[in-house]
């Protein structure tokens, strides 16, 4: 009989990228399909998140219901970054799990499925150069990763405790995948790395040495490849050869997502990024410069230890000059094994909410003024998702999610659309609009 796989993934793009070849070897090598009802699978996966808030909390929360619905003689496994950190302890607090797999040890799931109470989290192990078998949850986009692990020391982030030291893929590689993907139909693809435009800092064999900017230009020779996204690219590295790269490329989508943490360049150094509020606006600066028409996102964490109101001040005064078209903001919250959590000036729980608030309705009134500019312009969409409301959504260029009436034959192509109706949802513009051809 089939056997069938349930999975959870929780957190960033790269996690799901990690399910995806998780599934594709269970499915090449184990012949499982994959199932969206837990109780009747074989074999349960979470692939779980350190980043968010309580991410501990919430994986044993979930493992307890996994383990109460599961059918008799099902699986549990626990894979991704709080997986890497916990390692033996997640067995040890949860017996009925069967194995444990680490953020850098996703090409062994074969191996531990048939260990009992396996546990495999070394994040020095290297994959750069596995053969994963493919697997993709949309025909229309592929996610390709070009590096695995983080060489910063941020002094909030656990990531590189759970995904060890940066190494590049051979460029060799990425473009090969690349071009299988839109062989299969996909027009679009998705740079994955936790620095991209740090790509090719270091390899683990004896490759060419090809930079990010360099490593865009390759791809871009895909002949049929219309789109490239990636993400995330430190301001750190953005320098003035990628900046105009990334404008003058035409198959480079116009959105850049720029982690900026804090306005403040004490906290910066606190944090240990590596750049100043005055380097951040200069890269926005020459970006805007050059590629008037980007969209920018960005990372902040407020009420980082140590942050006064003149830090917090700082981060308002970038907000309002930069103007950021999309923001994802957090209060600081310490995590395991990293430096930060020993800090002891931290700040108080109401201040912190009420700076993550003042941030948030600055954030809201930019959005609605800068909205306004939507109305009525026409955006080429690349149509993805049909929605349960006879509504087909796709992105525009800038990474508008923009959605129009229609039916499945509009997934996969291109049209332009006319913007009618501006909206927001969470954290994202989106808008519906009316095709024009």
């Amino acid at each position: 009989m089939t056997k069938k796989l349930f999975i959870e993934t929780l957190g960033c793009a790269m996690n799901s990228r990690d399910s995806e070849h998780i599934i594709a070897e269970l499915s090449e090598k184990e012949g499982f399909v994959t199932t969206d009802d837990l109780k009747s699978a074989d074999l349960i996966l979470i692939n779980t998140c350190s980043v968010r808030e309580k991410p501990v909390a919430k994986l044993f929360s979930e493992l307890g219901v996994f383990n109460k619905k599961k059918k008799e003689g099902a699986k549990i496994g626990v894979c991704g970054c709080t997986a890497s950190h916990l390692g033996e302890e997640i067995i040890k607090r949860a017996p009925y799990v069967s194995f444990v797999l680490g953020a850098r040890n996703v090409s062994k799931i074969t191996e531990v499925l048939h260990k009992e109470k396996a546990v495999e989290v070394d994040i020095n192990y290297d994959e750069s150069e596995f053969a994963f078998n493919d697997f993709r949850t949309s025909p229309y986009k592929a996610y390709i990763n070009i590096s695995i692990g983080c060489d910063k020391s941020c002094t909030y982030c656990i990531v590189p405790k759970t995904r060890g030291e940066e190494v590049s893929i051979p460029d060799s590689l990425i473009v090969k995948e690349a071009q299988k993907a839109v062989e299969n139909g996909a027009k679009e693809i998705f740079l994955l790395g936790q620095n991209v435009n740090n790509y090719g800092r270091r390899f683990s064999g004896e490759h060419e040495k090809v930079n990010f900017t360099e490593l865009l230009r390759r791809l871009s020779n895909i002949e049929k490849l219309q789109r490239i996204r990636f993400t995330s690219p430190h301001p750190f590295h953005m320098d003035d050869e990628f900046i105009e790269e990334f404008a003058s490329n035409p198959k480079i989508c116009k959105s850049m997502h720029m982690p900026l943490q804090s306005g403040s360049s004490k906290v910066l150094k606190d944090m240990k990024r590596g750049y100043t509020k005055e380097w951040f606006l200069n890269r926005v600066e020459k970006l805007r410069s050059v590629c008037p028409e980007v969209s920018i996102s960005t990372d902040i964490i407020v009420a980082f230890p140590g942050e006064s109101d003149e830090d917090f001040e700082d981060t308002l005064d970038v907000m309002k000059k930069v103007k950021f078209d999309q923001i994802f903001s957090f209060k600081y919250s310490p995590r395991p094994e990293t430096e930060a959590r020993h800090y002891t000036n931290t700040v108080d729980e109401d201040t912190a909410s009420y700076r993550l608030t003042t941030l948030q309705n600055l954030h809201t009134d930019i959005v609605d003024e800068k909205n306004k500019e939507y109305l009525g312009k026409v955006y080429s969409v690349y149509f993805e998702d049909l929605n349960k409301d006879y509504f087909v959504s796709g992105r525009s260029d800038n990474n508008i999610v923009i959605k129009v009436k229609g039916s499945d034959e509009l997934l996969g192509e291109f049209r332009d659309v006319k913007i009618t109706e501006i909206g927001r949802a969470h954290v994202e513009l989106q808008s519906r609009g009316h095709l024009v051809c």
